[in-house]
């Protein structure tokens, strides 16, 4: 039997940046990668189940310490079921730095594996400029990647930091507004826009945390570092069907996603909370759960 294609590694990073970013699809896990944070800090902890048409694939847990203008990130991903033991895809992800009116990231560092590769990256970055970058292994040359610029580096975020969306000013945490915003987002291999707009406000009670909830509506635009040719790249940029839906971190002025949702060439692809923990600050704590979740029963029984 033919052993299917091995993907370049760009194309995995890009698809690991834009999941973390809006996603995709974070093939994800219940890793506990809680970032460690003083007792003055506000601490948060996402766990989220992984669908794809319907199906669940995978589990995600981001974890998030805010103190100040100060803020760490880590994200966890594994595959499970079928498709965990046929990839054994994983992935984990941090990143630190200052958040003003968006974040601005000091370092970012990823790694994924799957049954026959692993990738790693290492970023630096300075008031939104990257500073140094290490791919490990380096990127595969197919000729035919639209090539990156100095000034791709410049102005940028990582696709961990973009998942933390702070609030301009003190306006209202769930002004409509703040859903309309750009992403630029480089990942150490590509370099691509993430553009949100406002779509409506809901409630919800069932995703892990309870509360309202801005709904977004979500663009990818590629800038470089994509291979303009291939198939899924052309599907991304005309896909009208992505969202991503934001609540508050009480005690923060940041919103976090508790559901992202992307169609794709095989389905349309939800990550969903199902376990919403905040701990710190000058609210004490909070936990919000998902009964019944399948995710949420296999996080208490670790």
């Amino acid at each position: 039997m033919r052993a299917p294609p091995k993907r370049s590694t760009s194309s995995r990073l890009a698809g690991f940046g834009l999941l973390a970013a809006t996603a995709a699809a974070l093939t994800a896990s219940q890793v506990q990668a809680r970032p460690k944070a003083s007792a003055s800090a506000t601490a948060v902890t996402v766990d989220y189940e992984i669908a794809l048409a319907g199906l669940p694939i995978g589990t995600a847990q981001v974890a998030g310490a805010f103190e100040g203008s100060g803020y760490r990130m880590d994200v966890s991903a594994r595959l499970t079921g079928l498709v965990g033991v046929v990839t054994g895809g994983m992935g984990s992800a941090r990143a630190s730095g200052a958040l003003t009116s968006a974040p601005q990231p000091s370092t970012f560092a990823i790694a994924t594996k799957t049954t026959n590769s692993g990738i790693a990256v290492r970023m630096a970055l300075a008031r939104g400029n990257v500073t140094q970058a290490e791919i490990t292994p380096p990127l595969v040359d197919m000729g035919d990647r639209v090539p990156i610029t100095a000034a791709n580096k410049r102005g940028v975020i990582d696709p961990v930091s973009a998942l933390a969306m702070p609030v301009a000013g003190r306006g209202d945490l769930m002004d409509p507004a703040n859903c309309n915003r750009t992403l630029p987002i480089f990942d150490g291999a590509t370099r691509f826009d993430v553009s949100l707009s406002y779509g409506e406000t809901r409630s919800v009670a069932k995703t892990g945390y309870s509360g309202p909830v801005l709904v977004c509506n979500a663009r990818y635009t590629p800038i470089a570092g994509h291979r303009p040719d291939r198939p899924g790249v052309k599907f991304m940029e005309d896909n009208r069907e992505m969202s991503v839906w934001l609540a508050p971190v009480e005690g923060t002025r940041v919103l976090l996603p508790v559901r992202i949702a992307v169609r794709t060439t095989v389905g349309t692809n939800i990550i969903e909370a199902t376990r919403w923990t905040r701990t710190g600050g000058q609210q004490g704590s909070t936990t919000v759960s998902a009964p019944g979740s399948a995710a949420t029963q296999a996080s208490l029984a670790q």
